[in-house]
């Protein structure tokens, strides 16, 4: 039981009490939950984990009022197969849905997800923002999603700094920008009467004998975000001018393209010069520096955000029992050791920041820094004990709730992390275990067809480059089931890298083949076994074919 949960007790006590007495309708009395998922925020671009620099006093007061997780990892690090991750409580080798996979989560699957239990379970259920999980048969196009949740108010796939732009949801908003427009959906969805013309609704207004669950998920501090910023008259000075009188310093370990004489990894690796376009700004300080001005921009604008949310649940009289949590979907490569992008499985990319904030938590527990191993997965499963719920079977994460309580201890003795987005754009297949000192990668060869040949035959052609590059067919679900089964199977990896945390939490020397360190190297390797057959689970994943091929099989029908 939780050391912090007497008062939560008692108030269901009570409420149980009144409907006994009264023998009338009583209002559910189980917490409320705010969840914000940041997109490609990696760890340390907060006050609250050491960035002097960016502004997110609001942020920062959260951490100092809730438990800050210093030891927070994503399961993969690519934006849909985290954020599936994160809905069903599954590794990506388990659900089995990534953008090469050409597969959709099945309806049976979804319905195990944490939105669809807890609206199943008496929870008013809203979604804000961007979606980036195909749901259901036709993925984006299968309404599944809209139908899931009470209030639904985002967009599929990237919605950009402007979402107006390209979502035609947004276009009943009075703003302008995307962290504007999310506040606007969420302080409608938080409002007992809603206003927001576009938004999908299933009531006309928020009912107030029940407790609800809002999903509020950002296109930022994302490149999809940051890259398509103007600085248009209507924007809020934040976006103008914010930061742009400051020295900006570049990350440290930061090399240049021109610079690189040794690439981080072997190029028969790591295809480093395929990486899609959106990234070369890491390339020269002076692309880097404006982009990392827009990102201290979008966190500032983001801090903001959580401190209208905080207002309004005060304002409505529920921030006593409202659990907020934050979080980012995965990080990125700002040009360290010559790299953009994400995939890999370093700590630029695996490690991010985590905050959960429970108003009954006790003074002497508020502030705590836990730096206990947990995972992005493990969001579900705190959500659904926090809220006496049962969990499934098919969730692989762990309650967070042991840790809230101060009760100490590890939930996990080891974090395993992986990309399965393995395609022309050079990334190799990965898989990586660590415990809290000691991390150990494989990787696996790439034997795609480069994007520079496809971009140069669609030329040929006088096709869409992203005809050839996004367009993902039947005949590759079978290739990204083999990358998700090879290693299972047997293959060996390429190329393998042991890293002590510890003196070198930057992962600058590889000890992979130090005879100092072939004890830790051993264990580790058993320790990957074991964790590779846990994480895949057993049977094929419950998915559905979503393909251009599919596209053109439902539109024909």
């Amino acid at each position: 039981m939780r050391i912090y949960s007497l008062k939560r007790i008692a108030r269901i006590l009570l409420f149980f009490a009144a409907m006994c007495a009264t023998s009338l309708p009583a209002a559910d009395s189980r917490p409320n939950f705010l969840f914000v998922l940041t997109d490609d925020q990696s760890y340390g671009m907060m006050g609250c984990d050491g960035n002097e620099l960016t502004r997110t006093p609001n942020i920062d007061q959260l951490a100092r009022e809730g438990v800050y997780f210093d030891r927070a990892y994503v399961t993969s690090a690519i934006c849909t197969p985290s954020r599936i991750s994160i809905f069903l409580s599954q590794y990506e080798r388990k659900h089995g849905v990534n953008f090469n996979s050409g597969t959709s989560v099945a309806p049976e699957a979804w319905a195990k997800s944490y939105p669809v239990i807890m609206r199943e379970s008496g929870y008013y259920t809203g979604y804000v923002g961007k979606n980036h999980a195909p749901i259901g048969k036709g993925g984006y196009n299968s309404g599944l999603m809209e139908e899931s949740f009470d209030f639904f108010y985002a967009g599929h796939g990237h919605i950009r700094f402007y979402p107006k732009d390209v979502h035609e949801i947004f276009e009943g908003a009075t703003y302008d920008t995307q962290v504007e427009i999310v506040n606007e959906g969420a302080q409608d969805f938080m409002s007992y009467e809603h206003r927001l013309d576009g938004a999908v609704r299933f009531l006309d207004e928020r009912p107030a004998d029940k407790p609800f669950c809002l999903s509020i998920c950002l296109n930022l501090p994302h490149s999809a975000g940051t890259g398509t910023m103007q600085q248009r008259e209507s924007d809020d000075e934040i976006y103008k001018s914010l930061y742009r009188d400051i020295e900006i310093p570049l990350p440290e370990h930061y090399v240049a393209k021109d610079e690189i004489e040794t690439p981080r990894l072997p190029a028969d690796v790591l295809r480093a010069s395929e990486r899609q376009a959106s990234y070369n700004f890491v390339d020269t300080p002076e692309a880097l520096k404006e982009r990392t001005i827009r990102q201290m921009q979008s966190m500032t604008g983001i801090d903001c955000l959580i401190g209208n949310l905080r207002t309004k649940l005060e304002t409505e009289g529920v921030d006593d029992n409202t659990i907020i949590i934050f979080c980012s979907d995965h990080g990125l490569f700002m040009g360290q050791h010559g790299l953009g992008g994400k995939a890999l499985c370093y700590e630029q990319t695996t490690h991010v920041p985590m905050i959960v904030f429970d108003p009954e938590l006790p003074t002497v527990l508020r502030g705590a820094c836990c730096n206990e191993l947990v995972q992005t997965i493990d969001i579900a499963a705190t959500m659904l004990d926090l809220a006496e719920i049962e969990k499934p079977d098919t969730f692989q994460g762990l309650s967070l709730r042991p840790l809230l309580s101060g009760q100490g201890g590890a939930i996990r003795d080891h974090v395993f992390t992986e990309n399965l987005w393995v395609t022309h754009f050079g990334n190799p297949r990965i898989e990586a275990v660590q415990d809290k000192r000691w991390k150990y990668i494989r990787y696996y060869r790439n034997d795609c067809v480069p994007a520079s040949v496809k971009i140069q035959v669609a030329k040929d052609l006088g096709i869409k480059s992203s005809t050839m590059l996004y367009g993902i067919h039947d005949k590759e679900i079978a290739v990204y089931r083999n990358h998700a089964e090879a290693s299972l199977r047997g293959e060996q990896p390429i190329y393998e890298e042991l890293f002590d945390l510890e003196t070198d939490p930057d992962e600058l020397n590889n000890l992979i083949d130090d005879p100092a360190a072939k004890t830790q190297l051993e264990e580790l390797r058993i320790v990957w076994k074991q964790q590779l057959t846990k994480v895949r689970g057993k049977g094929f994943p419950a998915v559905l074919r979503y393909t251009v091929d599919s596209e053109k099989d439902y539109k024909s029908k």
